[in-house]
């Protein structure tokens, strides 16, 4: 978006930071290791590129207004309220050569900000986001207060962005958001509605989902994704952990039996779903009956693909002030455990998808030659056939299985 934003306004893209006059670094703020990066990318570009303007806007200014030592050697900073006026920010700055702090706090009932993108560069697949912001409070999220409040894209402006993409080449359309399943709240809407809009814009061949919460997913919310053939049937659905007591910490605002209802709903409904997931291990308090319990669900819902991570203390949350933080050697053994017995899981799905006709969007080449690409349930494939161009969707028939990929043949 303010790549967008800065071309239309005169800038070009340059090819790489050490030749650029400007650079961007829009920050991640999830864990205090990515604000550990954030430095570190600052202060690299300044010692390598010492005399351009350096910008730092996104998460971690905005959660972490007060500490300007995060901002040292920053030309310019802004936070997520401000992006919008980042051509402006960069002529105010030539101007004066005077440092630019613009954080302005998150405020209830402020409108979804509706910046539009029209392409993706080298991407065979374009990305939409239509939610912002979160209202739940997990105990070890900063995001609520780097994000604000729920907020949502309306079906028209979708509608319109839709079309644009389409016009443009884009066959596949991801719908991401901070919150993804809490769209729509403030319009009486769900996130149905969003699917159904971009579903009927000739053009667009398929529409994903980004990463969604276990939120709003009922029966007849999943019903009416069901009857909607362009869309994916591929749920990163966030689990965090599959033991009552450490979602209820985590508040969490859902348990286990509630999570394994929302999966069987989707493999009832849709053909040959896939399930993905997010598991965090070493949560405080978590004691060693806790991870046995939640790497015993893992292995009963057998997720297609499970992200694994130790549990990261963050400042400004709920969980830092709690009792019964874990050795971090601890929790690195218990996500080397969990991440074992996922790839066991990863495993079998992929082997279930031999011998199967998928169409696959191909999107790159690989160093060996092999086209790669994605089917429908986001299995990755790739193929040796010089015939195929990148941004096609071509059927293949899959015939082995790799740990995380499977190799095909195309079927013409």
């Amino acid at each position: 978006m303010m790549t967008e934003l800065l071309c239309k306004s005169g800038y070009s893209k340059a090819d790489n930071y050490i030749d650029a006059d400007i650079c961007i670094i829009n920050s991640c703020t999830v864990t205090s290791t990515g604000d550990s990066k954030n430095r570190k990318y600052i202060n690299r570009v300044r010692r390598e590129n010492p005399d351009c303007i350096i910008i730092l806007c996104g998460c971690m200014p905005q959660a972490f207004a007060d500490n300007t030592e995060l901002f040292r050697d920053c030309d310019i900073v802004m936070g997520n309220t401000a992006r919008r006026d980042i051509a402006k920010a960069i002529d105010e700055y030539l101007l004066t050569r005077q440092p630019i702090i613009r954080i302005d706090a998150h405020k209830n009932g402020e409108g979804f900000d509706n910046m539009n993108i029209s392409g993706f560069e080298e991407r065979t697949r374009a990305f939409m986001k239509i939610q912002d912001g979160c209202n739940r409070f997990c105990t070890y999220c900063i995001i609520p207060y780097a994000r604000g409040r729920v907020r949502s894209k309306a079906i028209d402006d979708i509608v319109s962005e839709a079309h644009q993409l389409a016009v443009n080449g884009y066959k596949e359309l991801v719908l991401v958001g901070i919150n993804l399943s809490a769209y729509g709240k403030e319009y009486d809407l769900d996130i149905s509605d969003a699917v159904k809009a971009v579903c009927a814009v000739d053009g667009i061949e398929r529409v994903r989902l980004g990463s969604i919460e276990p939120e709003r997913m009922t029966e007849d919310i999943l019903k009416t994704l069901a009857a909607e053939p362009k869309l994916c049937p591929h749920f990163h659905l966030s689990l965090q952990a599959g033991c009552d007591a450490t979602l209820k910490r985590m508040r969490r605002h859902y348990d286990t039996a509630e999570f394994a209802r929302i999966v069987a709903d989707i493999r009832r409904l849709f053909d040959n779903p896939s399930i993905t997931t997010d598991v965090m291990v070493g949560f405080v308090g978590e004691s060693d009956e806790d991870f046995e319990t939640s790497v015993a669900f893992c292995d009963s819902i057998g997720f297609s693909r499970t992200h694994v991570f130790p549990y990261s203390r963050r400042k400004g949350t709920a969980a830092d002030k709690m009792d019964g933080h874990i050795d971090e050697r601890v929790k690195h053994k218990r996500a080397e455990i969990m991440i074992e017995h996922t790839l066991s899981e990863q495993r079998k799905f992929m082997n279930s998808q031999v011998g199967r006709v998928m169409p696959v969007l191909f999107e790159t080449v690989d160093k060996n030659g092999y086209f790669e690409g994605y089917t429908p349930n986001y299995t990755k494939v790739k193929v040796k056939d010089d015939t195929i161009v990148s941004g096609e969707v071509i059927d293949i028939k899959l015939t082995e299985a790799y740990d995380d990929y499977c190799v095909g043949v195309a079927v013409r």
